[in-house]
């Protein structure tokens, strides 16, 4: 089924288009970037701002110009966070709709299936805004094909453990999903909290979609932690952490990114998170981050908070500037390109149209370009990561507050000293 975006602004075909070119490269127009995101299913109240930065990013490629001359639309497909219906998903966009590109999509256990299975094989480059485990870009499924905007789960379970031992909190408990996502901070916290003054007093997996956790919930509290660290998405988490609670469980509960949203907060219900805190990737400041703040905020009347948001809009802009750096519109060429979006000493290009706009003259002119975008530079390393501070999250006066950041600095500090 190929949909309409609106969360009901999300299910989704979004198309920009205008009058194409004749002389559009030889490229046919319009062209088409494949988009996947759980627009329903337990992930759903996280993706409607991250399914508006995408349309947002949209409108501002074709404003800008395009891709090699042509509008863009993004074809946009529901993977209920379920690997099977992303991965079909995936395949419907290569092998229906002949994408060159995708982006998506937030769940690493959706993720890891659709680069296995689909991306990987058919060298269909992906790029995710949300996707966060590690072995994605390492183990060497991808081929290289993949790539993400926002870092691994390694720095949000390394800030998450910094934080736990620095509110002196000794023996914790994790309850987490179990996917490649839940799997892998789950690893990292295990290599960090110990090395900082920790406890892991137990590990308890969970399934998600379940009407009830309170057998987890039980296993966890036997184990009589301090702490909780609950690492999955909203709609479980509220009726674990309600369970959590009403079986006598302590306030002091560690939350991943998902959890940011104000879903989770007022199902569970604001004043029992007083004490509970949360971790999240954080903007680096500057011009092009304020920029794009103020479009969201301006075009959809709300604020631009929230995981995936800023890094859902680099992951479109990234591939539309790489799009138009490739030589042709193959997976190869576009793969290249990707790295060739920061290039040591490009002229430095922003976030929205007319900065879109300058960056295709550079790239026509054959001159090289630096992306900062809406989270702040847009640099891939080796293997397709991008690095970045943290900030921690609370629960104030019924609201979702940041606490305080961590900065690139702090968390290279705090990697040298965990590894």
């Amino acid at each position: 089924m190929k949909t309409t975006l609106g969360v009901a602004a999300a299910l989704a075909t979004i198309a920009l288009m205008g009058p194409a070119p004749a002389s559009a490269q030889q490229v046919s127009c319009p062209v088409k970037i494949g988009g996947i995101l759980p627009l329903t299913g337990s992930m759903a109240p996280i993706t409607k701002k991250i399914a508006e930065s995408a349309q947002l990013a949209l409108e501002h490629i074709n404003q800008g110009g395009g891709i090699k001359g042509c509008p863009v639309e993004l074809v946009l497909r529901d993977d209920q966070g379920q690997p099977t219906v992303g991965v079909d998903a995936a395949k419907y966009l290569v092998e229906v709709e002949r994408v060159p590109a995708i982006t998506g999509t937030i769940s690493s256990g959706v993720t890891g299936p659709i680069i296995s299975s689909v991306t990987g094989p058919s060298k269909i480059v992906q790029i995710s805004c949300c996707s966060t485990a590690s072995a994605f870009t390492l183990d060497g499924r991808s081929g290289g094909y993949f790539f993400r905007t926002l870092p691994t789960s390694k720095t949000q379970a390394f800030a998450t453990a910094s934080e736990i031992t620095r509110r002196g909190l000794k023996k914790t408990a994790i309850i987490y999903v179990n996917t490649d996502f839940g799997v892998d901070m789950t690893k990292f916290v295990k290599l960090a909290l110990p090395k900082l003054g920790g406890e892991i007093v137990a590990e308890v997996p969970y399934n998600d979609n379940q009407s009830s956790y309170r057998a987890e919930v039980t296993k966890a509290l036997a184990a009589k932690p301090e702490s909780l660290l609950l690492i999955g998405f909203p709609k479980d988490a509220v009726t674990i952490v309600r369970e959590w609670l009403s079986l006598g469980g302590p306030q002091q509960i560690a939350l991943n990114n998902s959890m940011r949203v104000m879903d989770f907060v007022n199902g569970v219900g604001p004043r029992f998170l007083n004490e509970s805190f949360g971790m999240d990737n954080a903007q680096v400041a500057g011009p092009t981050v304020d920029a794009f703040n103020q479009a969201f905020e301006a075009k959809y009347k709300t604020d631009s908070k929230g995981p995936g948001v800023h890094t859902q809009y680099d992951a479109l802009m990234v591939l539309g500037l790489a799009m138009n750096i490739a030589k042709d519109l193959t997976g190869p060429s576009i793969k290249d390109a990707v790295r060739q979006v920061h290039a040591a000493g490009g002229a430095q290009v922003g976030t929205g149209p007319e900065e879109f706009k300058k960056a295709i003259s550079l790239i026509k002119d054959g001159k090289p370009i630096k992306y900062f975008g809406a989270t702040g530079p847009i640099e891939f390393d080796a293997n397709g990561d991008v690095t970045g501070p943290a900030l921690v999250w609370k629960i104030k006066d019924g609201e979702i507050v940041t606490d305080r950041v961590i900065s690139i600095e702090e968390m290279q500090a705090l990697f040298k000293k965990v590894e």
